[in-house]
């Protein structure tokens, strides 16, 4: 399973899609993030992906745990959101 990277230009509605794609076809999913702009946006999508899962009876939680990414040899902490099933 893919790991769905969240920027701050992303549209929160099509990640949100996305994150429910993935839930649906894998039973979970993980959402990542680097910086204020891009968490809220990651953020913003987990909320509306739980509306768009509730319409098939779907109930998701979301686990915020941290990351230690390598971006062009620089080490970055990033957002990484668990969304699964209650």
């Amino acid at each position: 399973m893919e790991v769905l990277k969240v920027s701050a230009h992303s549209r929160s509605t099509a990640v949100a899609g996305a994150i429910a794609g993935v839930v649906r076809e894998h039973g979970r999913a993980e959402v990542q993030a680097i910086g204020a702009g891009a968490v809220n946006q990651a953020t913003k999508a987990v909320a509306i992906a739980r509306s768009y899962l509730a319409l098939d009876g779907i109930d998701v939680i979301c686990i915020p745990a941290f990351a230690d990414v390598v971006i062009s040899d620089e080490e970055r902490t990033a957002v990484r959101l668990i969304v699964e099933p209650r």
